[in-house]
């Protein structure tokens, strides 16, 4: 079994991101993720990069799947989120990137570049916060 999954678009690219954008997807080398506000769960993104906690990047790691890397990044609050947020305190976010195949290893991105997850992978995000994440179960 495979999910297509689209988290919470919780920022975007920060100052000091190193994207070259002359290909599609952009390509990433250097992500500094500027939040610009946060609903709570352990995985986010920002086309075409996704986040997660520091504690679920360790499960994902404990349970040992596949097609994905982990890096670190540099991680900002917008104005925004500060004025309408002054007190939240933000987890450890790493930088989850996505190297497999959609359909064959735990990650991977299909065709309309949306993230697919194997049913180990999802077993493993909903042992956290997962609650504005859209979820559909896909054939691949």
């Amino acid at each position: 079994m495979y999910y297509r999954i689209e988290p919470e678009v919780a920022g975007g690219w920060g100052e000091g991101t190193k994207a070259d954008t002359t290909c599609h997807p952009p390509k990433i080398t250097s992500l500094v993720f500027e939040f610009e506000g946060w609903l709570g769960d352990s995985i986010v993104t920002s086309f075409p990069c996704y986040l997660v906690t520091e504690e679920l990047a360790q499960s994902l790691n404990h349970a040992k799947l596949a097609g994905y890397e982990l890096a670190n990044c540099t991680i900002t609050k917008s104005d925004t989120f500060c004025e309408l947020h002054p007190n939240k305190k933000l987890p450890n976010f790493m930088w989850l990137q996505i190297v497999g195949e959609a359909g064959v290893d735990d990650f991977g991105i299909d065709r309309d570049l949306r993230l697919v997850v194997s049913a180990a992978a999802l077993s493993s995000l909903k042992g956290h916060s997962l609650n504005d994440c859209e979820i559909e179960e896909i054939n691949v």
